[in-house]
């Protein structure tokens, strides 16, 4: 995965998300930020929408995203039929995330976790691919198709 990345947050995932560019720099993965861009205030779908809506039209893929807890960004997110946003506060997770799941938005708690264990949580995500097999029929189920 060394597509342009997008990246979202809210103003708790803000700082978060200030290292996570750092770290797409230092690597020189090419990445679009949807904002927030300041730890003023602000409500996190209008960012989980807009980063879900880039993904959709092929402007980035994967995604990353941050809030407090990572749960409202998620949920956000997954409110769009092609979005897959799994939240990681371990390596461990991150791993699953993408080899079971095929997800397509790697979600972090910006609260609760260290710049060390974001790293490490991006490290995995960025270095797994999806293993497909078993997992593929069901990822195939998540979408509705009405």
């Amino acid at each position: 995965m060394n597509n342009t990345i997008g990246l979202a947050c809210d103003h708790a995932g803000y700082e978060l998300k200030q290292y996570v560019k750092q770290y797409l720099d230092n690597r020189g993965i090419a990445y679009k930020d949807y904002g927030t861009y300041s730890e003023s205030s602000c409500d996190y779908p209008d960012f989980g929408h807009a980063l879900a809506r880039g993904i959709e039209q092929g402007e980035v893929y994967p995604g990353i995203a941050i809030c407090g807890s990572g749960e409202g960004i998620a949920m956000t997110l997954n409110k769009h039929q092609g979005i897959r946003a799994g939240l990681a506060w371990i390596p461990e997770i991150a791993h699953l995330i993408r080899q079971h799941n095929d997800a397509n938005v790697l979600v972090m708690p910006g609260r609760f976790i260290s710049h060390e264990t974001a790293q490490e949580i991006m490290d995995e995500y960025l270095s797994t691919p999806f293993e497909g097999g078993r997992h593929q029929k069901r990822v195939e189920k998540i979408a509705i198709h009405e």
